[in-house]
């Protein structure tokens, strides 16, 4: 027991001098991002947090390594008991933990925020005690509206996970915080899509500007000051796939029989040979 305080206590020590001396990430580093369905998406697409977190440290010189950790659905127990196998094993340096949402939007079969502390409590230790540095993400929000009920819920969990960050001097994302600022931001700035969700797809999880805030969170909790996120979100400019246009295609029967037979010829189907070719046109396009 007294080893392992030891252990907890050397690990905090040397978290707390290097959060003093800015940039927290170096290269050769693993990180392993934890979390449920949008930790999983994030991990998932050139334009998910998981992945904008890896290219944003590569602008700025730092070639880290993303371990993937998200399952959707997972709740905090979930979580603990898949740690040794998704975290431990794997041996990162950094773990980002992602989780809170699904314990309270899932109600019912939910985890009660007694037992919530108590999981994400032995989370952390358990990755302190191995040599891993933490960082927390407060739980993004449930739907963009502040005053839903489940958003309301939501906040003694995220006042514990600041409570806990502080505690156990592991470094802090308050994405919560961060989202809410970035809503009421969009909200002056522009109309309301028409799907009514500024950083969402669904209210819960993340589009394109919902990974990038999240991101940069993360960035700025790895301790990258405004002109080193500033490198990052113009590197992010130019990763390919990140945006989609939905432009649709209308071709005569004799054009897409003719399609299909060099897409066969090719070895590929006929929508990556037609979106070959329109990023081609695009890219001429704009040249001109």
């Amino acid at each position: 027991m007294v080893k392992k305080q030891m252990r907890l206590c050397g690990c905090a020590v040397l978290l707390a001098s290097a959060l003093a001396q800015g940039q927290l990430v170096k290269s050769g580093e693993k990180i392993a991002f934890l979390g449920d369905s949008i930790t999983q998406q994030g991990a998932g697409g050139p334009g998910g947090y998981v992945r904008l977190v890896i290219s944003g440290l590569e602008a700025n010189g730092v070639q880290a390594e993303a371990v993937p950790a998200g399952i959707s659905g997972h709740k905090s127990n979930q979580m603990l008991e898949r740690l040794e196998r998704d975290v431990l094993a794997k041996k990162p340096n950094w773990m980002t933990l992602s989780c809170g949402v699904n314990d309270v939007w899932h109600g019912a079969r939910g985890v009660p925020l007694d037992q919530y502390k108590q999981n994400i409590t032995k989370i952390v230790e358990r990755c302190q005690t191995a040599g891993i540095k933490v960082m927390i993400l407060t739980a993004t929000m449930i739907t963009e509206d502040q005053q839903a009920e489940n958003n309301q819920k939501l906040i003694p969990y995220n006042a514990f996970l600041r409570q806990l960050a502080a505690e156990k001097k592991c470094a802090l994302a308050d994405l919560n915080a961060d989202m809410q600022a970035a809503i009421a931001q969009a909200k002056k700035n522009q109309p309301r899509p028409a799907k009514g969700n500024f950083l969402t797809s669904d209210g819960v999880h993340m589009g394109p500007a919902g990974n990038q805030m999240m991101a940069l969170g993360v960035l700025k909790g790895f301790g990258l000051a405004e002109p080193q996120l500033a490198k990052a979100r113009d590197h992010w400019l130019d990763i390919p796939g990140t945006c989609e246009v939905g432009a649709k295609l209308k071709l005569t029967q004799r054009q897409m029989q003719q399609l299909t037979a060099l897409a066969a010829q090719k070895k590929c189907s006929v929508d990556s040979l037609v979106s070959e070719a329109l990023t081609q046109s695009v890219e001429t396009l704009l040249k001109k």
